[in-house]
């Protein structure tokens, strides 16, 4: 049980950090400034980055988890390859929830 949590905990942490890569994607390269530490462009950047890549990467890891517990255990049991599929899914879901934000941000202007 223990050893299926931390596996599942590090699938989360890798759903987080696709959801950080997703928002540097996004918004690009940090702004410029002469004082490095407290610009305030820089703290914007910092808050988008971390405030809504987390929260993209909790949206990957939500679909991604039910998913892996509910079907892709079971279809997936005795296969060598299980982990790398996974990473497969979780990368099309991550480029999935990315498109769609970025449809929504950009596009449409919802968001």
């Amino acid at each position: 049980m223990v050893k299926r949590i931390l596996n599942y905990l590090g699938w989360f942490i890798l759903a987080i950090l696709l959801g950080f890569l997703h928002m540097r994607l996004v918004l690009g390269a940090p702004p410029e400034s002469d004082d490095e530490k407290f610009s305030f462009a820089s703290m914007i950047y910092e808050w988008a980055l971390v405030q809504v890549g987390a929260i993209v990467g909790l949206i990957i890891a939500l679909i991604f988890i039910p998913l892996d517990v509910f079907y892709l255990n079971n279809k997936l049991q005795g296969n060598s390859k299980a982990t790398l599929f996974r990473f497969v899914i979780i990368t099309l879901i991550a480029v999935i929830v990315g498109g769609t934000h970025y449809i929504l941000e950009k596009v449409i202007d919802v968001i």
